[in-house]
């Protein structure tokens, strides 16, 4: 299958499970974006509102950490607080075997690709999430509590002020 296709399968899954756990969402198609500042400026929404999924390999395991788009990862924190010994983003060849989608394109959802998915505390005080769903142009909006309820991610603090 290929990337479009992947990508298009990824969309249309997540759509179904919105749609089946009844919470309203928005698809928002845009030009290709590629930064978490491109992506916030095509959607006309605020940086921290936007979801940046990371797909990172602690020890032998892949996870997936979600946190607010104006935010950077806090690795020696995360790998402390959870007894890692190793904590590093995946590769680009990893995310694509893992996902299918090309980093950066990777919804905030790790259970549509088996991953755990740990999600920054900040996040969840903002009302709206928006991240790419698939494919770098486009995008899906919805309420951070409908993201929590529907995921399910484990709320615990990912990150540190960017500089």
């Amino acid at each position: 299958m290929g990337t479009d296709q992947v990508a298009d399968n990824v969309l249309r899954r997540l759509e179904r499970r919105l749609a089946d756990a009844g919470v309203p969402f928005d698809v928002v198609r845009h030009e290709p974006v590629y930064t978490s500042q491109q992506a916030a400026a095509v959607r006309g929404t605020s940086l921290s509102s936007g979801a940046k999924a990371l797909v990172c390999k602690a020890d032998d395991n892949f996870y997936l950490f979600v946190l607010p788009a104006d935010r950077k990862l806090a690795s020696k924190q995360v790998r402390r607080r959870h007894g890692w010994k190793s904590l590093r983003f995946a590769n680009p060849e990893e995310v694509e075997r893992i996902t299918g989608l090309a980093p950066g394109s990777v919804p905030p959802f790790g259970s549509l690709f088996g991953l755990p998915t740990y999600c920054d505390r900040l996040l969840a005080d903002e009302c709206t999430v928006n991240f790419n769903a698939g494919d770098h142009s486009v995008s899906i909006s919805m309420s951070v509590q409908d993201y929590l309820a529907v995921e399910s991610p484990e709320l615990t603090t990912l990150t540190e002020a960017t500089p």
